[in-house]
């Protein structure tokens, strides 16, 4: 019992970083319907920042925050030179254009930052473990739960009460009905990229903490995905919902799993809990329904 406590809740921690990584996903979907292809690259790009700032001698509270601020800026530009031009161009091409972003990011940070794995040092958090009981936690998980928990709640409030964020859920609602009051879509296109780019480095910088950060993070995108399909494309609190459980579905396969196969089944569970998920709820457990009627 212990053990299960001790997955499920290690789960619970880590998947409140993917939530924070799925919720970039979500909205640029919600808003555009663009399946976002950079995604991970994007978690990649914001945590090699993260640790450029620390290494400069940043407090890890002001490198995040100055994380924030260079992601925003990278979301403006991003969508105002490479998505703005394909405003009225068939989806397909735009996802093809996040494609070619991934594969240009990811090269980018091995430009600049090569691709051993580099750690925090020194460590943010600190190394003594936390114990209850017979469960022992490691106190970078804990302290990456609560900034992400304290993230997901700003976004979420900035998306509920905020103008910009109400702006934002009409026109994915309604485009057309948010341009006739005066809604400037193209704003709110560039405010969705600006966002994802924010949430997908601090995301990658809490994943950096714990794992290390390499060139392989980029590949946390592509992880994230059955959390955003469990979830619903389009629903934001699908999103949190959806990564929190494949963090303990993730972590309970590993923990079980693991010891009678060869390995991967850590990564494989999701995507199978994913496609079983589909057969029965293809919209994801939160995601809208499209209705057509003929």
């Amino acid at each position: 019992m212990e053990t299960f406590l001790q997955l499920v809740i290690t789960g619970i921690l880590v998947g409140s970083i993917y939530a924070l990584v799925a919720l970039g996903w979500t909205l640029i979907y919600k808003c555009s319907g663009v399946l976002n292809l950079a995604m991970g690259e994007l978690t990649l790009l914001g945590a090699y920042v993260c640790l450029a700032f620390y290494t400069w001698g940043f407090p890890f509270p002001v490198a995040v925050i100055a994380t924030l601020i260079v992601g925003f800026i990278l979301g403006l530009l991003t969508e105002r030179f490479f998505l703005r031009r394909m405003i009225g161009q068939p989806i397909l091409a735009v996802i093809m254009v996040t494609a070619g972003l991934s594969f240009f990011f990811r090269a980018l940070v091995g430009f600049i930052w090569g691709t051993d794995t580099r750690v925090f040092s020194p460590p943010v958090f600190p190394t003594e473990p936390i114990r209850f009981g017979k469960m022992v936690l490691g106190q970078v998980y804990i302290w990456s739960f609560v900034a992400a928990l304290l993230l997901l709640v700003i976004f979420v409030a900035f998306f509920q009460f905020s103008r910009w964020g109400l702006s934002m859920q009409a026109t994915a609602d309604d485009e057309m009905a948010a341009l006739s009051l005066g809604v400037s879509a193209k704003r709110v296109y560039a405010m969705a990229w600006a966002i994802a780019f924010m949430a997908a480095g601090v995301g990658g910088t809490l994943l950096g903490n714990i794992n290390g950060l390499n060139i392989s993070v980029g590949y946390l995108g592509i992880l994230v995905l059955p959390a955003v399909v469990l979830g619903g494309l389009n629903s934001v609190p699908g999103a949190i919902v959806g990564g929190i459980t494949i963090g303990i579905l993730q972590n309970l396969s590993g923990g079980y799993l693991e010891r009678l196969t060869p390995g991967g089944v850590k990564e494989i569970a999701p995507f199978v809990f994913m496609v079983i998920v589909m057969f029965f709820r293809p919209y994801g457990l939160w995601g809208w329904e499209k209705i057509e009627r003929v």
